[in-house]
């Protein structure tokens, strides 16, 4: 026969009266109180008949979710959305009926958790989760944080009954538990919430050390008891002899925190210290200092176990003052001191921050706001939650868990705002945190005052100010260094936007240099072919929006420099031919000028142009023709005295020294790693020069000559050397 489960899965089961007393011992506005009992009503009648596994009628487990939340003290239409949020699901009541009756915020708050619900969740083949899955329910969650609070009661009672499922589902619900909703009521600061959740999860996910630890822990807590209680009484005694109010009670450590210690961090259970505590609450904040001083002076602390969360919040609001003394015994006991204010916020979170308070004007909106705004992390949560476009789903997931769940380095900026970082993040990981054209801007850091790397490593207490300019941006090696996934994708989007421009303005000069060419050969000067080509009637022939897009055509020969110039009616004037090959300069000048026999040609030594640059042509009396880039500043001004000059076709091998300058963050051996990078690219280096900048310490520029062949080598060089530790920028040098 069978085992009959006991009903609500040996939890008391609460009455629809039981609800009403929680909540109206805060809510007292009579229509408020109407609108509950009416949705009470309502799905007395629309869940009429349908049975849950555990074998009480459905409607109790929406009391259950109710009264779960007017324990955290939310508002009434939370409570009212907590009765509903199955109805649409389970029966044939739509969104619009309940915004009719509640109003639009309880409609609103019930589709999110009706759209949450038919994901069917973790109702896949064996244990495997389905990332798409936890990517909706996180984003629905991030809409609005009463969501989130109505899902985790939901599945809070949820687990309380689970054992009414098979042991597939038992697990595989369980690992959806710990993997989803754990980590989100840790962050809300949910304490009470978290550590049932995470004990159910044990239970079914790690039954032997689940009951391992409940006995060594049951062993444990008769074992001190005793001790505890002496501890406590004498604590007592101390804080009524100086007159400071107070309530002292004992805390037991949750078997899912005892479990993360022993198996995850290596701890032997005896090692744990703080699995019996006792909880000081007083009335004020000094007199937490005080009651922390008094304890400090009859008992001795334990080095390293101090802890101000006061002075120094968690980022999820937490705050309390921890300290773990030798009692008289010589047993260790970890004493928490706070106010009641920050007792209940260490309880319930956010739920007891923004707990509901009649008569203040709520408005669920600047809640949010306010949340996103004290909640650092859950302002990331939003935005990496709004803006996952582009991202697959176990991208998102990972995104999330590394970023915002795993986060445990607390670090500020210049004004004091903590930001929250996992370990082993740079100051890279920091700026895009901050927003992102700081990443995309930053080229320096300064951490405590002191100007360090962008790989430097931020440990907690760091202040940190980014140093930014628009001509700087990411390079791939920043890639090899930054830790959070949100650095990562912005880096490469960027880096993959900076190659589309590249690309583009390449194509851009290419196309305008073959139009140019095309019309001279049908002896058109520049300013004409550029006037004609830029011409209304030639773009929307040819559908282009400016001319830089019908360029951009062109290079990719859509269309060809010959059709343009045959819609255009041009035809090609007849000549007489010579010697084509004449006066094509020095055989030892790769550059070639068009009728100017006898001259001579180099190269100019300002701009070191090379082939692939785009060139022009500088007459200097008596000494003929210099060649110059079209950006170089000597002949930027110059209208009269400039030629047009081309390179030859099918040049042969040789190489033309360039002038580079690197700039990158000093540290030891950075000439040395440059050195070595350069060298299997077998490229000739006839100088190097290294100069800290003395208005900016901590940076160097590192200026050189080096030898290649021509534009694309030496695009293939500095991207090489964009890839060293440090380096963040690679220009070449106009003198």
């Amino acid at each position: 026969m069978a085992t009959k489960l006991p009903i609500n899965g040996g939890y008391p089961l609460h009455t629809f009266e039981q609800l009403e007393e929680v909540y109206k011992s805060y809510i007292t506005e009579a229509e408020d109180q109407k609108c509950i009992k009416d949705a009470y009503d309502f799905i007395i009648d629309k869940h009429k008949g349908q049975v849950r596994k555990t074998g009480e009628p459905y409607y109790h487990h929406l009391v259950e979710v109710a009264y779960i939340l007017a324990k955290l003290q939310s508002g009434p239409s939370t409570i009212v959305a907590g009765l509903l949020h199955d109805v649409v699901e389970d029966t044939d009541v739509t969104v619009e009926q309940i915004k009719e009756r509640w109003g639009p915020q309880v409609a609103k708050i019930v589709d999110s958790l009706t759209k949450i619900q038919r994901l069917k969740l973790s109702k896949m083949k064996g244990t495997d989760f389905e990332a798409e899955d936890h990517r909706k329910i996180f984003i629905g969650m991030a809409k609005d944080i009463r969501v989130i609070l109505i899902k985790l009661a939901d599945r809070l009672h949820n687990m309380r009954t689970l054992a009414a499922l098979s042991p597939e589902r038992q697990v595989a619900i369980s690992k959806e538990t710990m993997e989803v909703f754990v980590p989100i009521a840790s962050r809300l600061g949910l304490d009470a919430i978290k550590c049932e959740l995470a004990d159910l999860c044990l239970k079914y996910l790690e039954p032997a050390r689940y009951e391992e630890i409940s006995s060594m822990l049951a062993t444990k807590t008769k074992f001190l008891s005793k001790s505890l209680n002496v501890f406590k009484k004498k604590l007592a005694d101390i804080l009524f002899e100086h007159q400071i109010p107070f309530e002292i009670s004992a805390r037991v450590k949750s078997i899912s925190s005892i479990y993360e210690k022993m198996y995850v961090k290596g701890r032997n259970f005896d090692e744990i210290y703080d699995i019996l505590a006792l909880r000081i609450i007083t009335e004020t904040e000094l007199q937490c200092y005080e009651i922390l001083g008094l304890i400090h002076q009859v008992y001795t602390p334990v080095p390293g176990r101090f802890k101000d969360y006061i002075a120094m919040p968690k980022t999820n609001l937490y705050q309390s003052l921890h300290t773990t003394v030798i009692s008289g015994d010589g047993n260790f006991c970890e004493v928490q001191i706070r106010t009641k204010h920050m007792d209940e916020i260490a309880e319930a979170g956010v739920a007891a921050h923004w707990a509901y308070k009649e008569h203040t004007g709520y408005n669920p909106d600047k809640e949010q706001k306010e949340i996103e705004d004290k909640l650092h992390w859950f302002r990331d949560f939003v935005s990496i939650s709004k803006n996952n476009k582009g991202q697959n789903a176990s991208e998102y997931i990972e995104t999330l868990t590394k970023d915002i769940f795993e986060a445990n380095v607390y670090v500020f900026t210049p004004n004091g705002k903590v930001i929250e970082l996992p370990a082993g993040s740079t100051p890279v990981d920091f700026a895009y945190r901050i927003h992102t054209k700081v990443g995309d801007t930053a080229y320096g850091a300064l951490v405590n005052g002191i100007m360090v790397p962008l790989y430097t490593v931020l440990k907690t207490g760091d202040m940190v100010e980014i140093k930014t300019s628009k001509n700087s941006g990411p390079s791939e090696g920043w890639l090899e260094f930054v830790k959070t996934n949100t650095a990562k994708s912005q880096i490469k989007k960027f880096l993959a936007k900076k190659n589309a421009e590249l690309i583009r303005e390449e194509k851009i000069q290419k196309g305008r240099q073959s139009v140019i060419d095309a019309f001279k050969d049908r002896e058109i000067e520049e300013a004409k072919a550029l006037e004609l080509v830029s011409s209304e009637k030639v773009l929307n022939y040819f559908n282009f929006d400016n001319v830089d897009d019908l360029f951009v055509g062109v290079s990719n020969r859509k269309p060809t420099t010959s059709a343009i110039i045959d819609f255009l009616g041009i035809k090609k004037p007849v000549v007489f031919r010579t010697n084509q090959n004449k006066n094509l300069g020095s055989d030892k000048i790769p550059v070639y000028c068009k009728g100017a026999d006898g001259i001579a040609i180099s190269l100019g030594n300002c701009c070191t142009p090379i082939p692939g640059d785009n060139i022009v042509g500088y007459i200097t009396r008596g000494k003929g023709i210099t060649v110059h880039r079209i950006n170089c500043p000597n002949v930027l001004n110059e209208k009269e005295r400039l030629i047009d000059v081309f390179w030859k076709d099918n040049l042969e091998f040789a190489t033309y020294p360039v002038d580079i300058s690197l700039e990158a963050n000093d540290r030891p051996n950075l000439l040395v790693d440059i050195m070595n990078t350069m060298s299997p690219t077998k490229t000739v280096i006839s100088s190097l020069h290294a100069q800290v900048q003395s208005h900016n310490r901590g940076l160097v520029v590192v200026t050189m000559t080096i030898y290649v062949s021509d534009a694309k080598r030496l695009n293939d060089i500095s991207n090489i050397l964009l890839n060293i530790k440090g380096v963040y920028g690679v220009r070449r040098v106009i003198h």
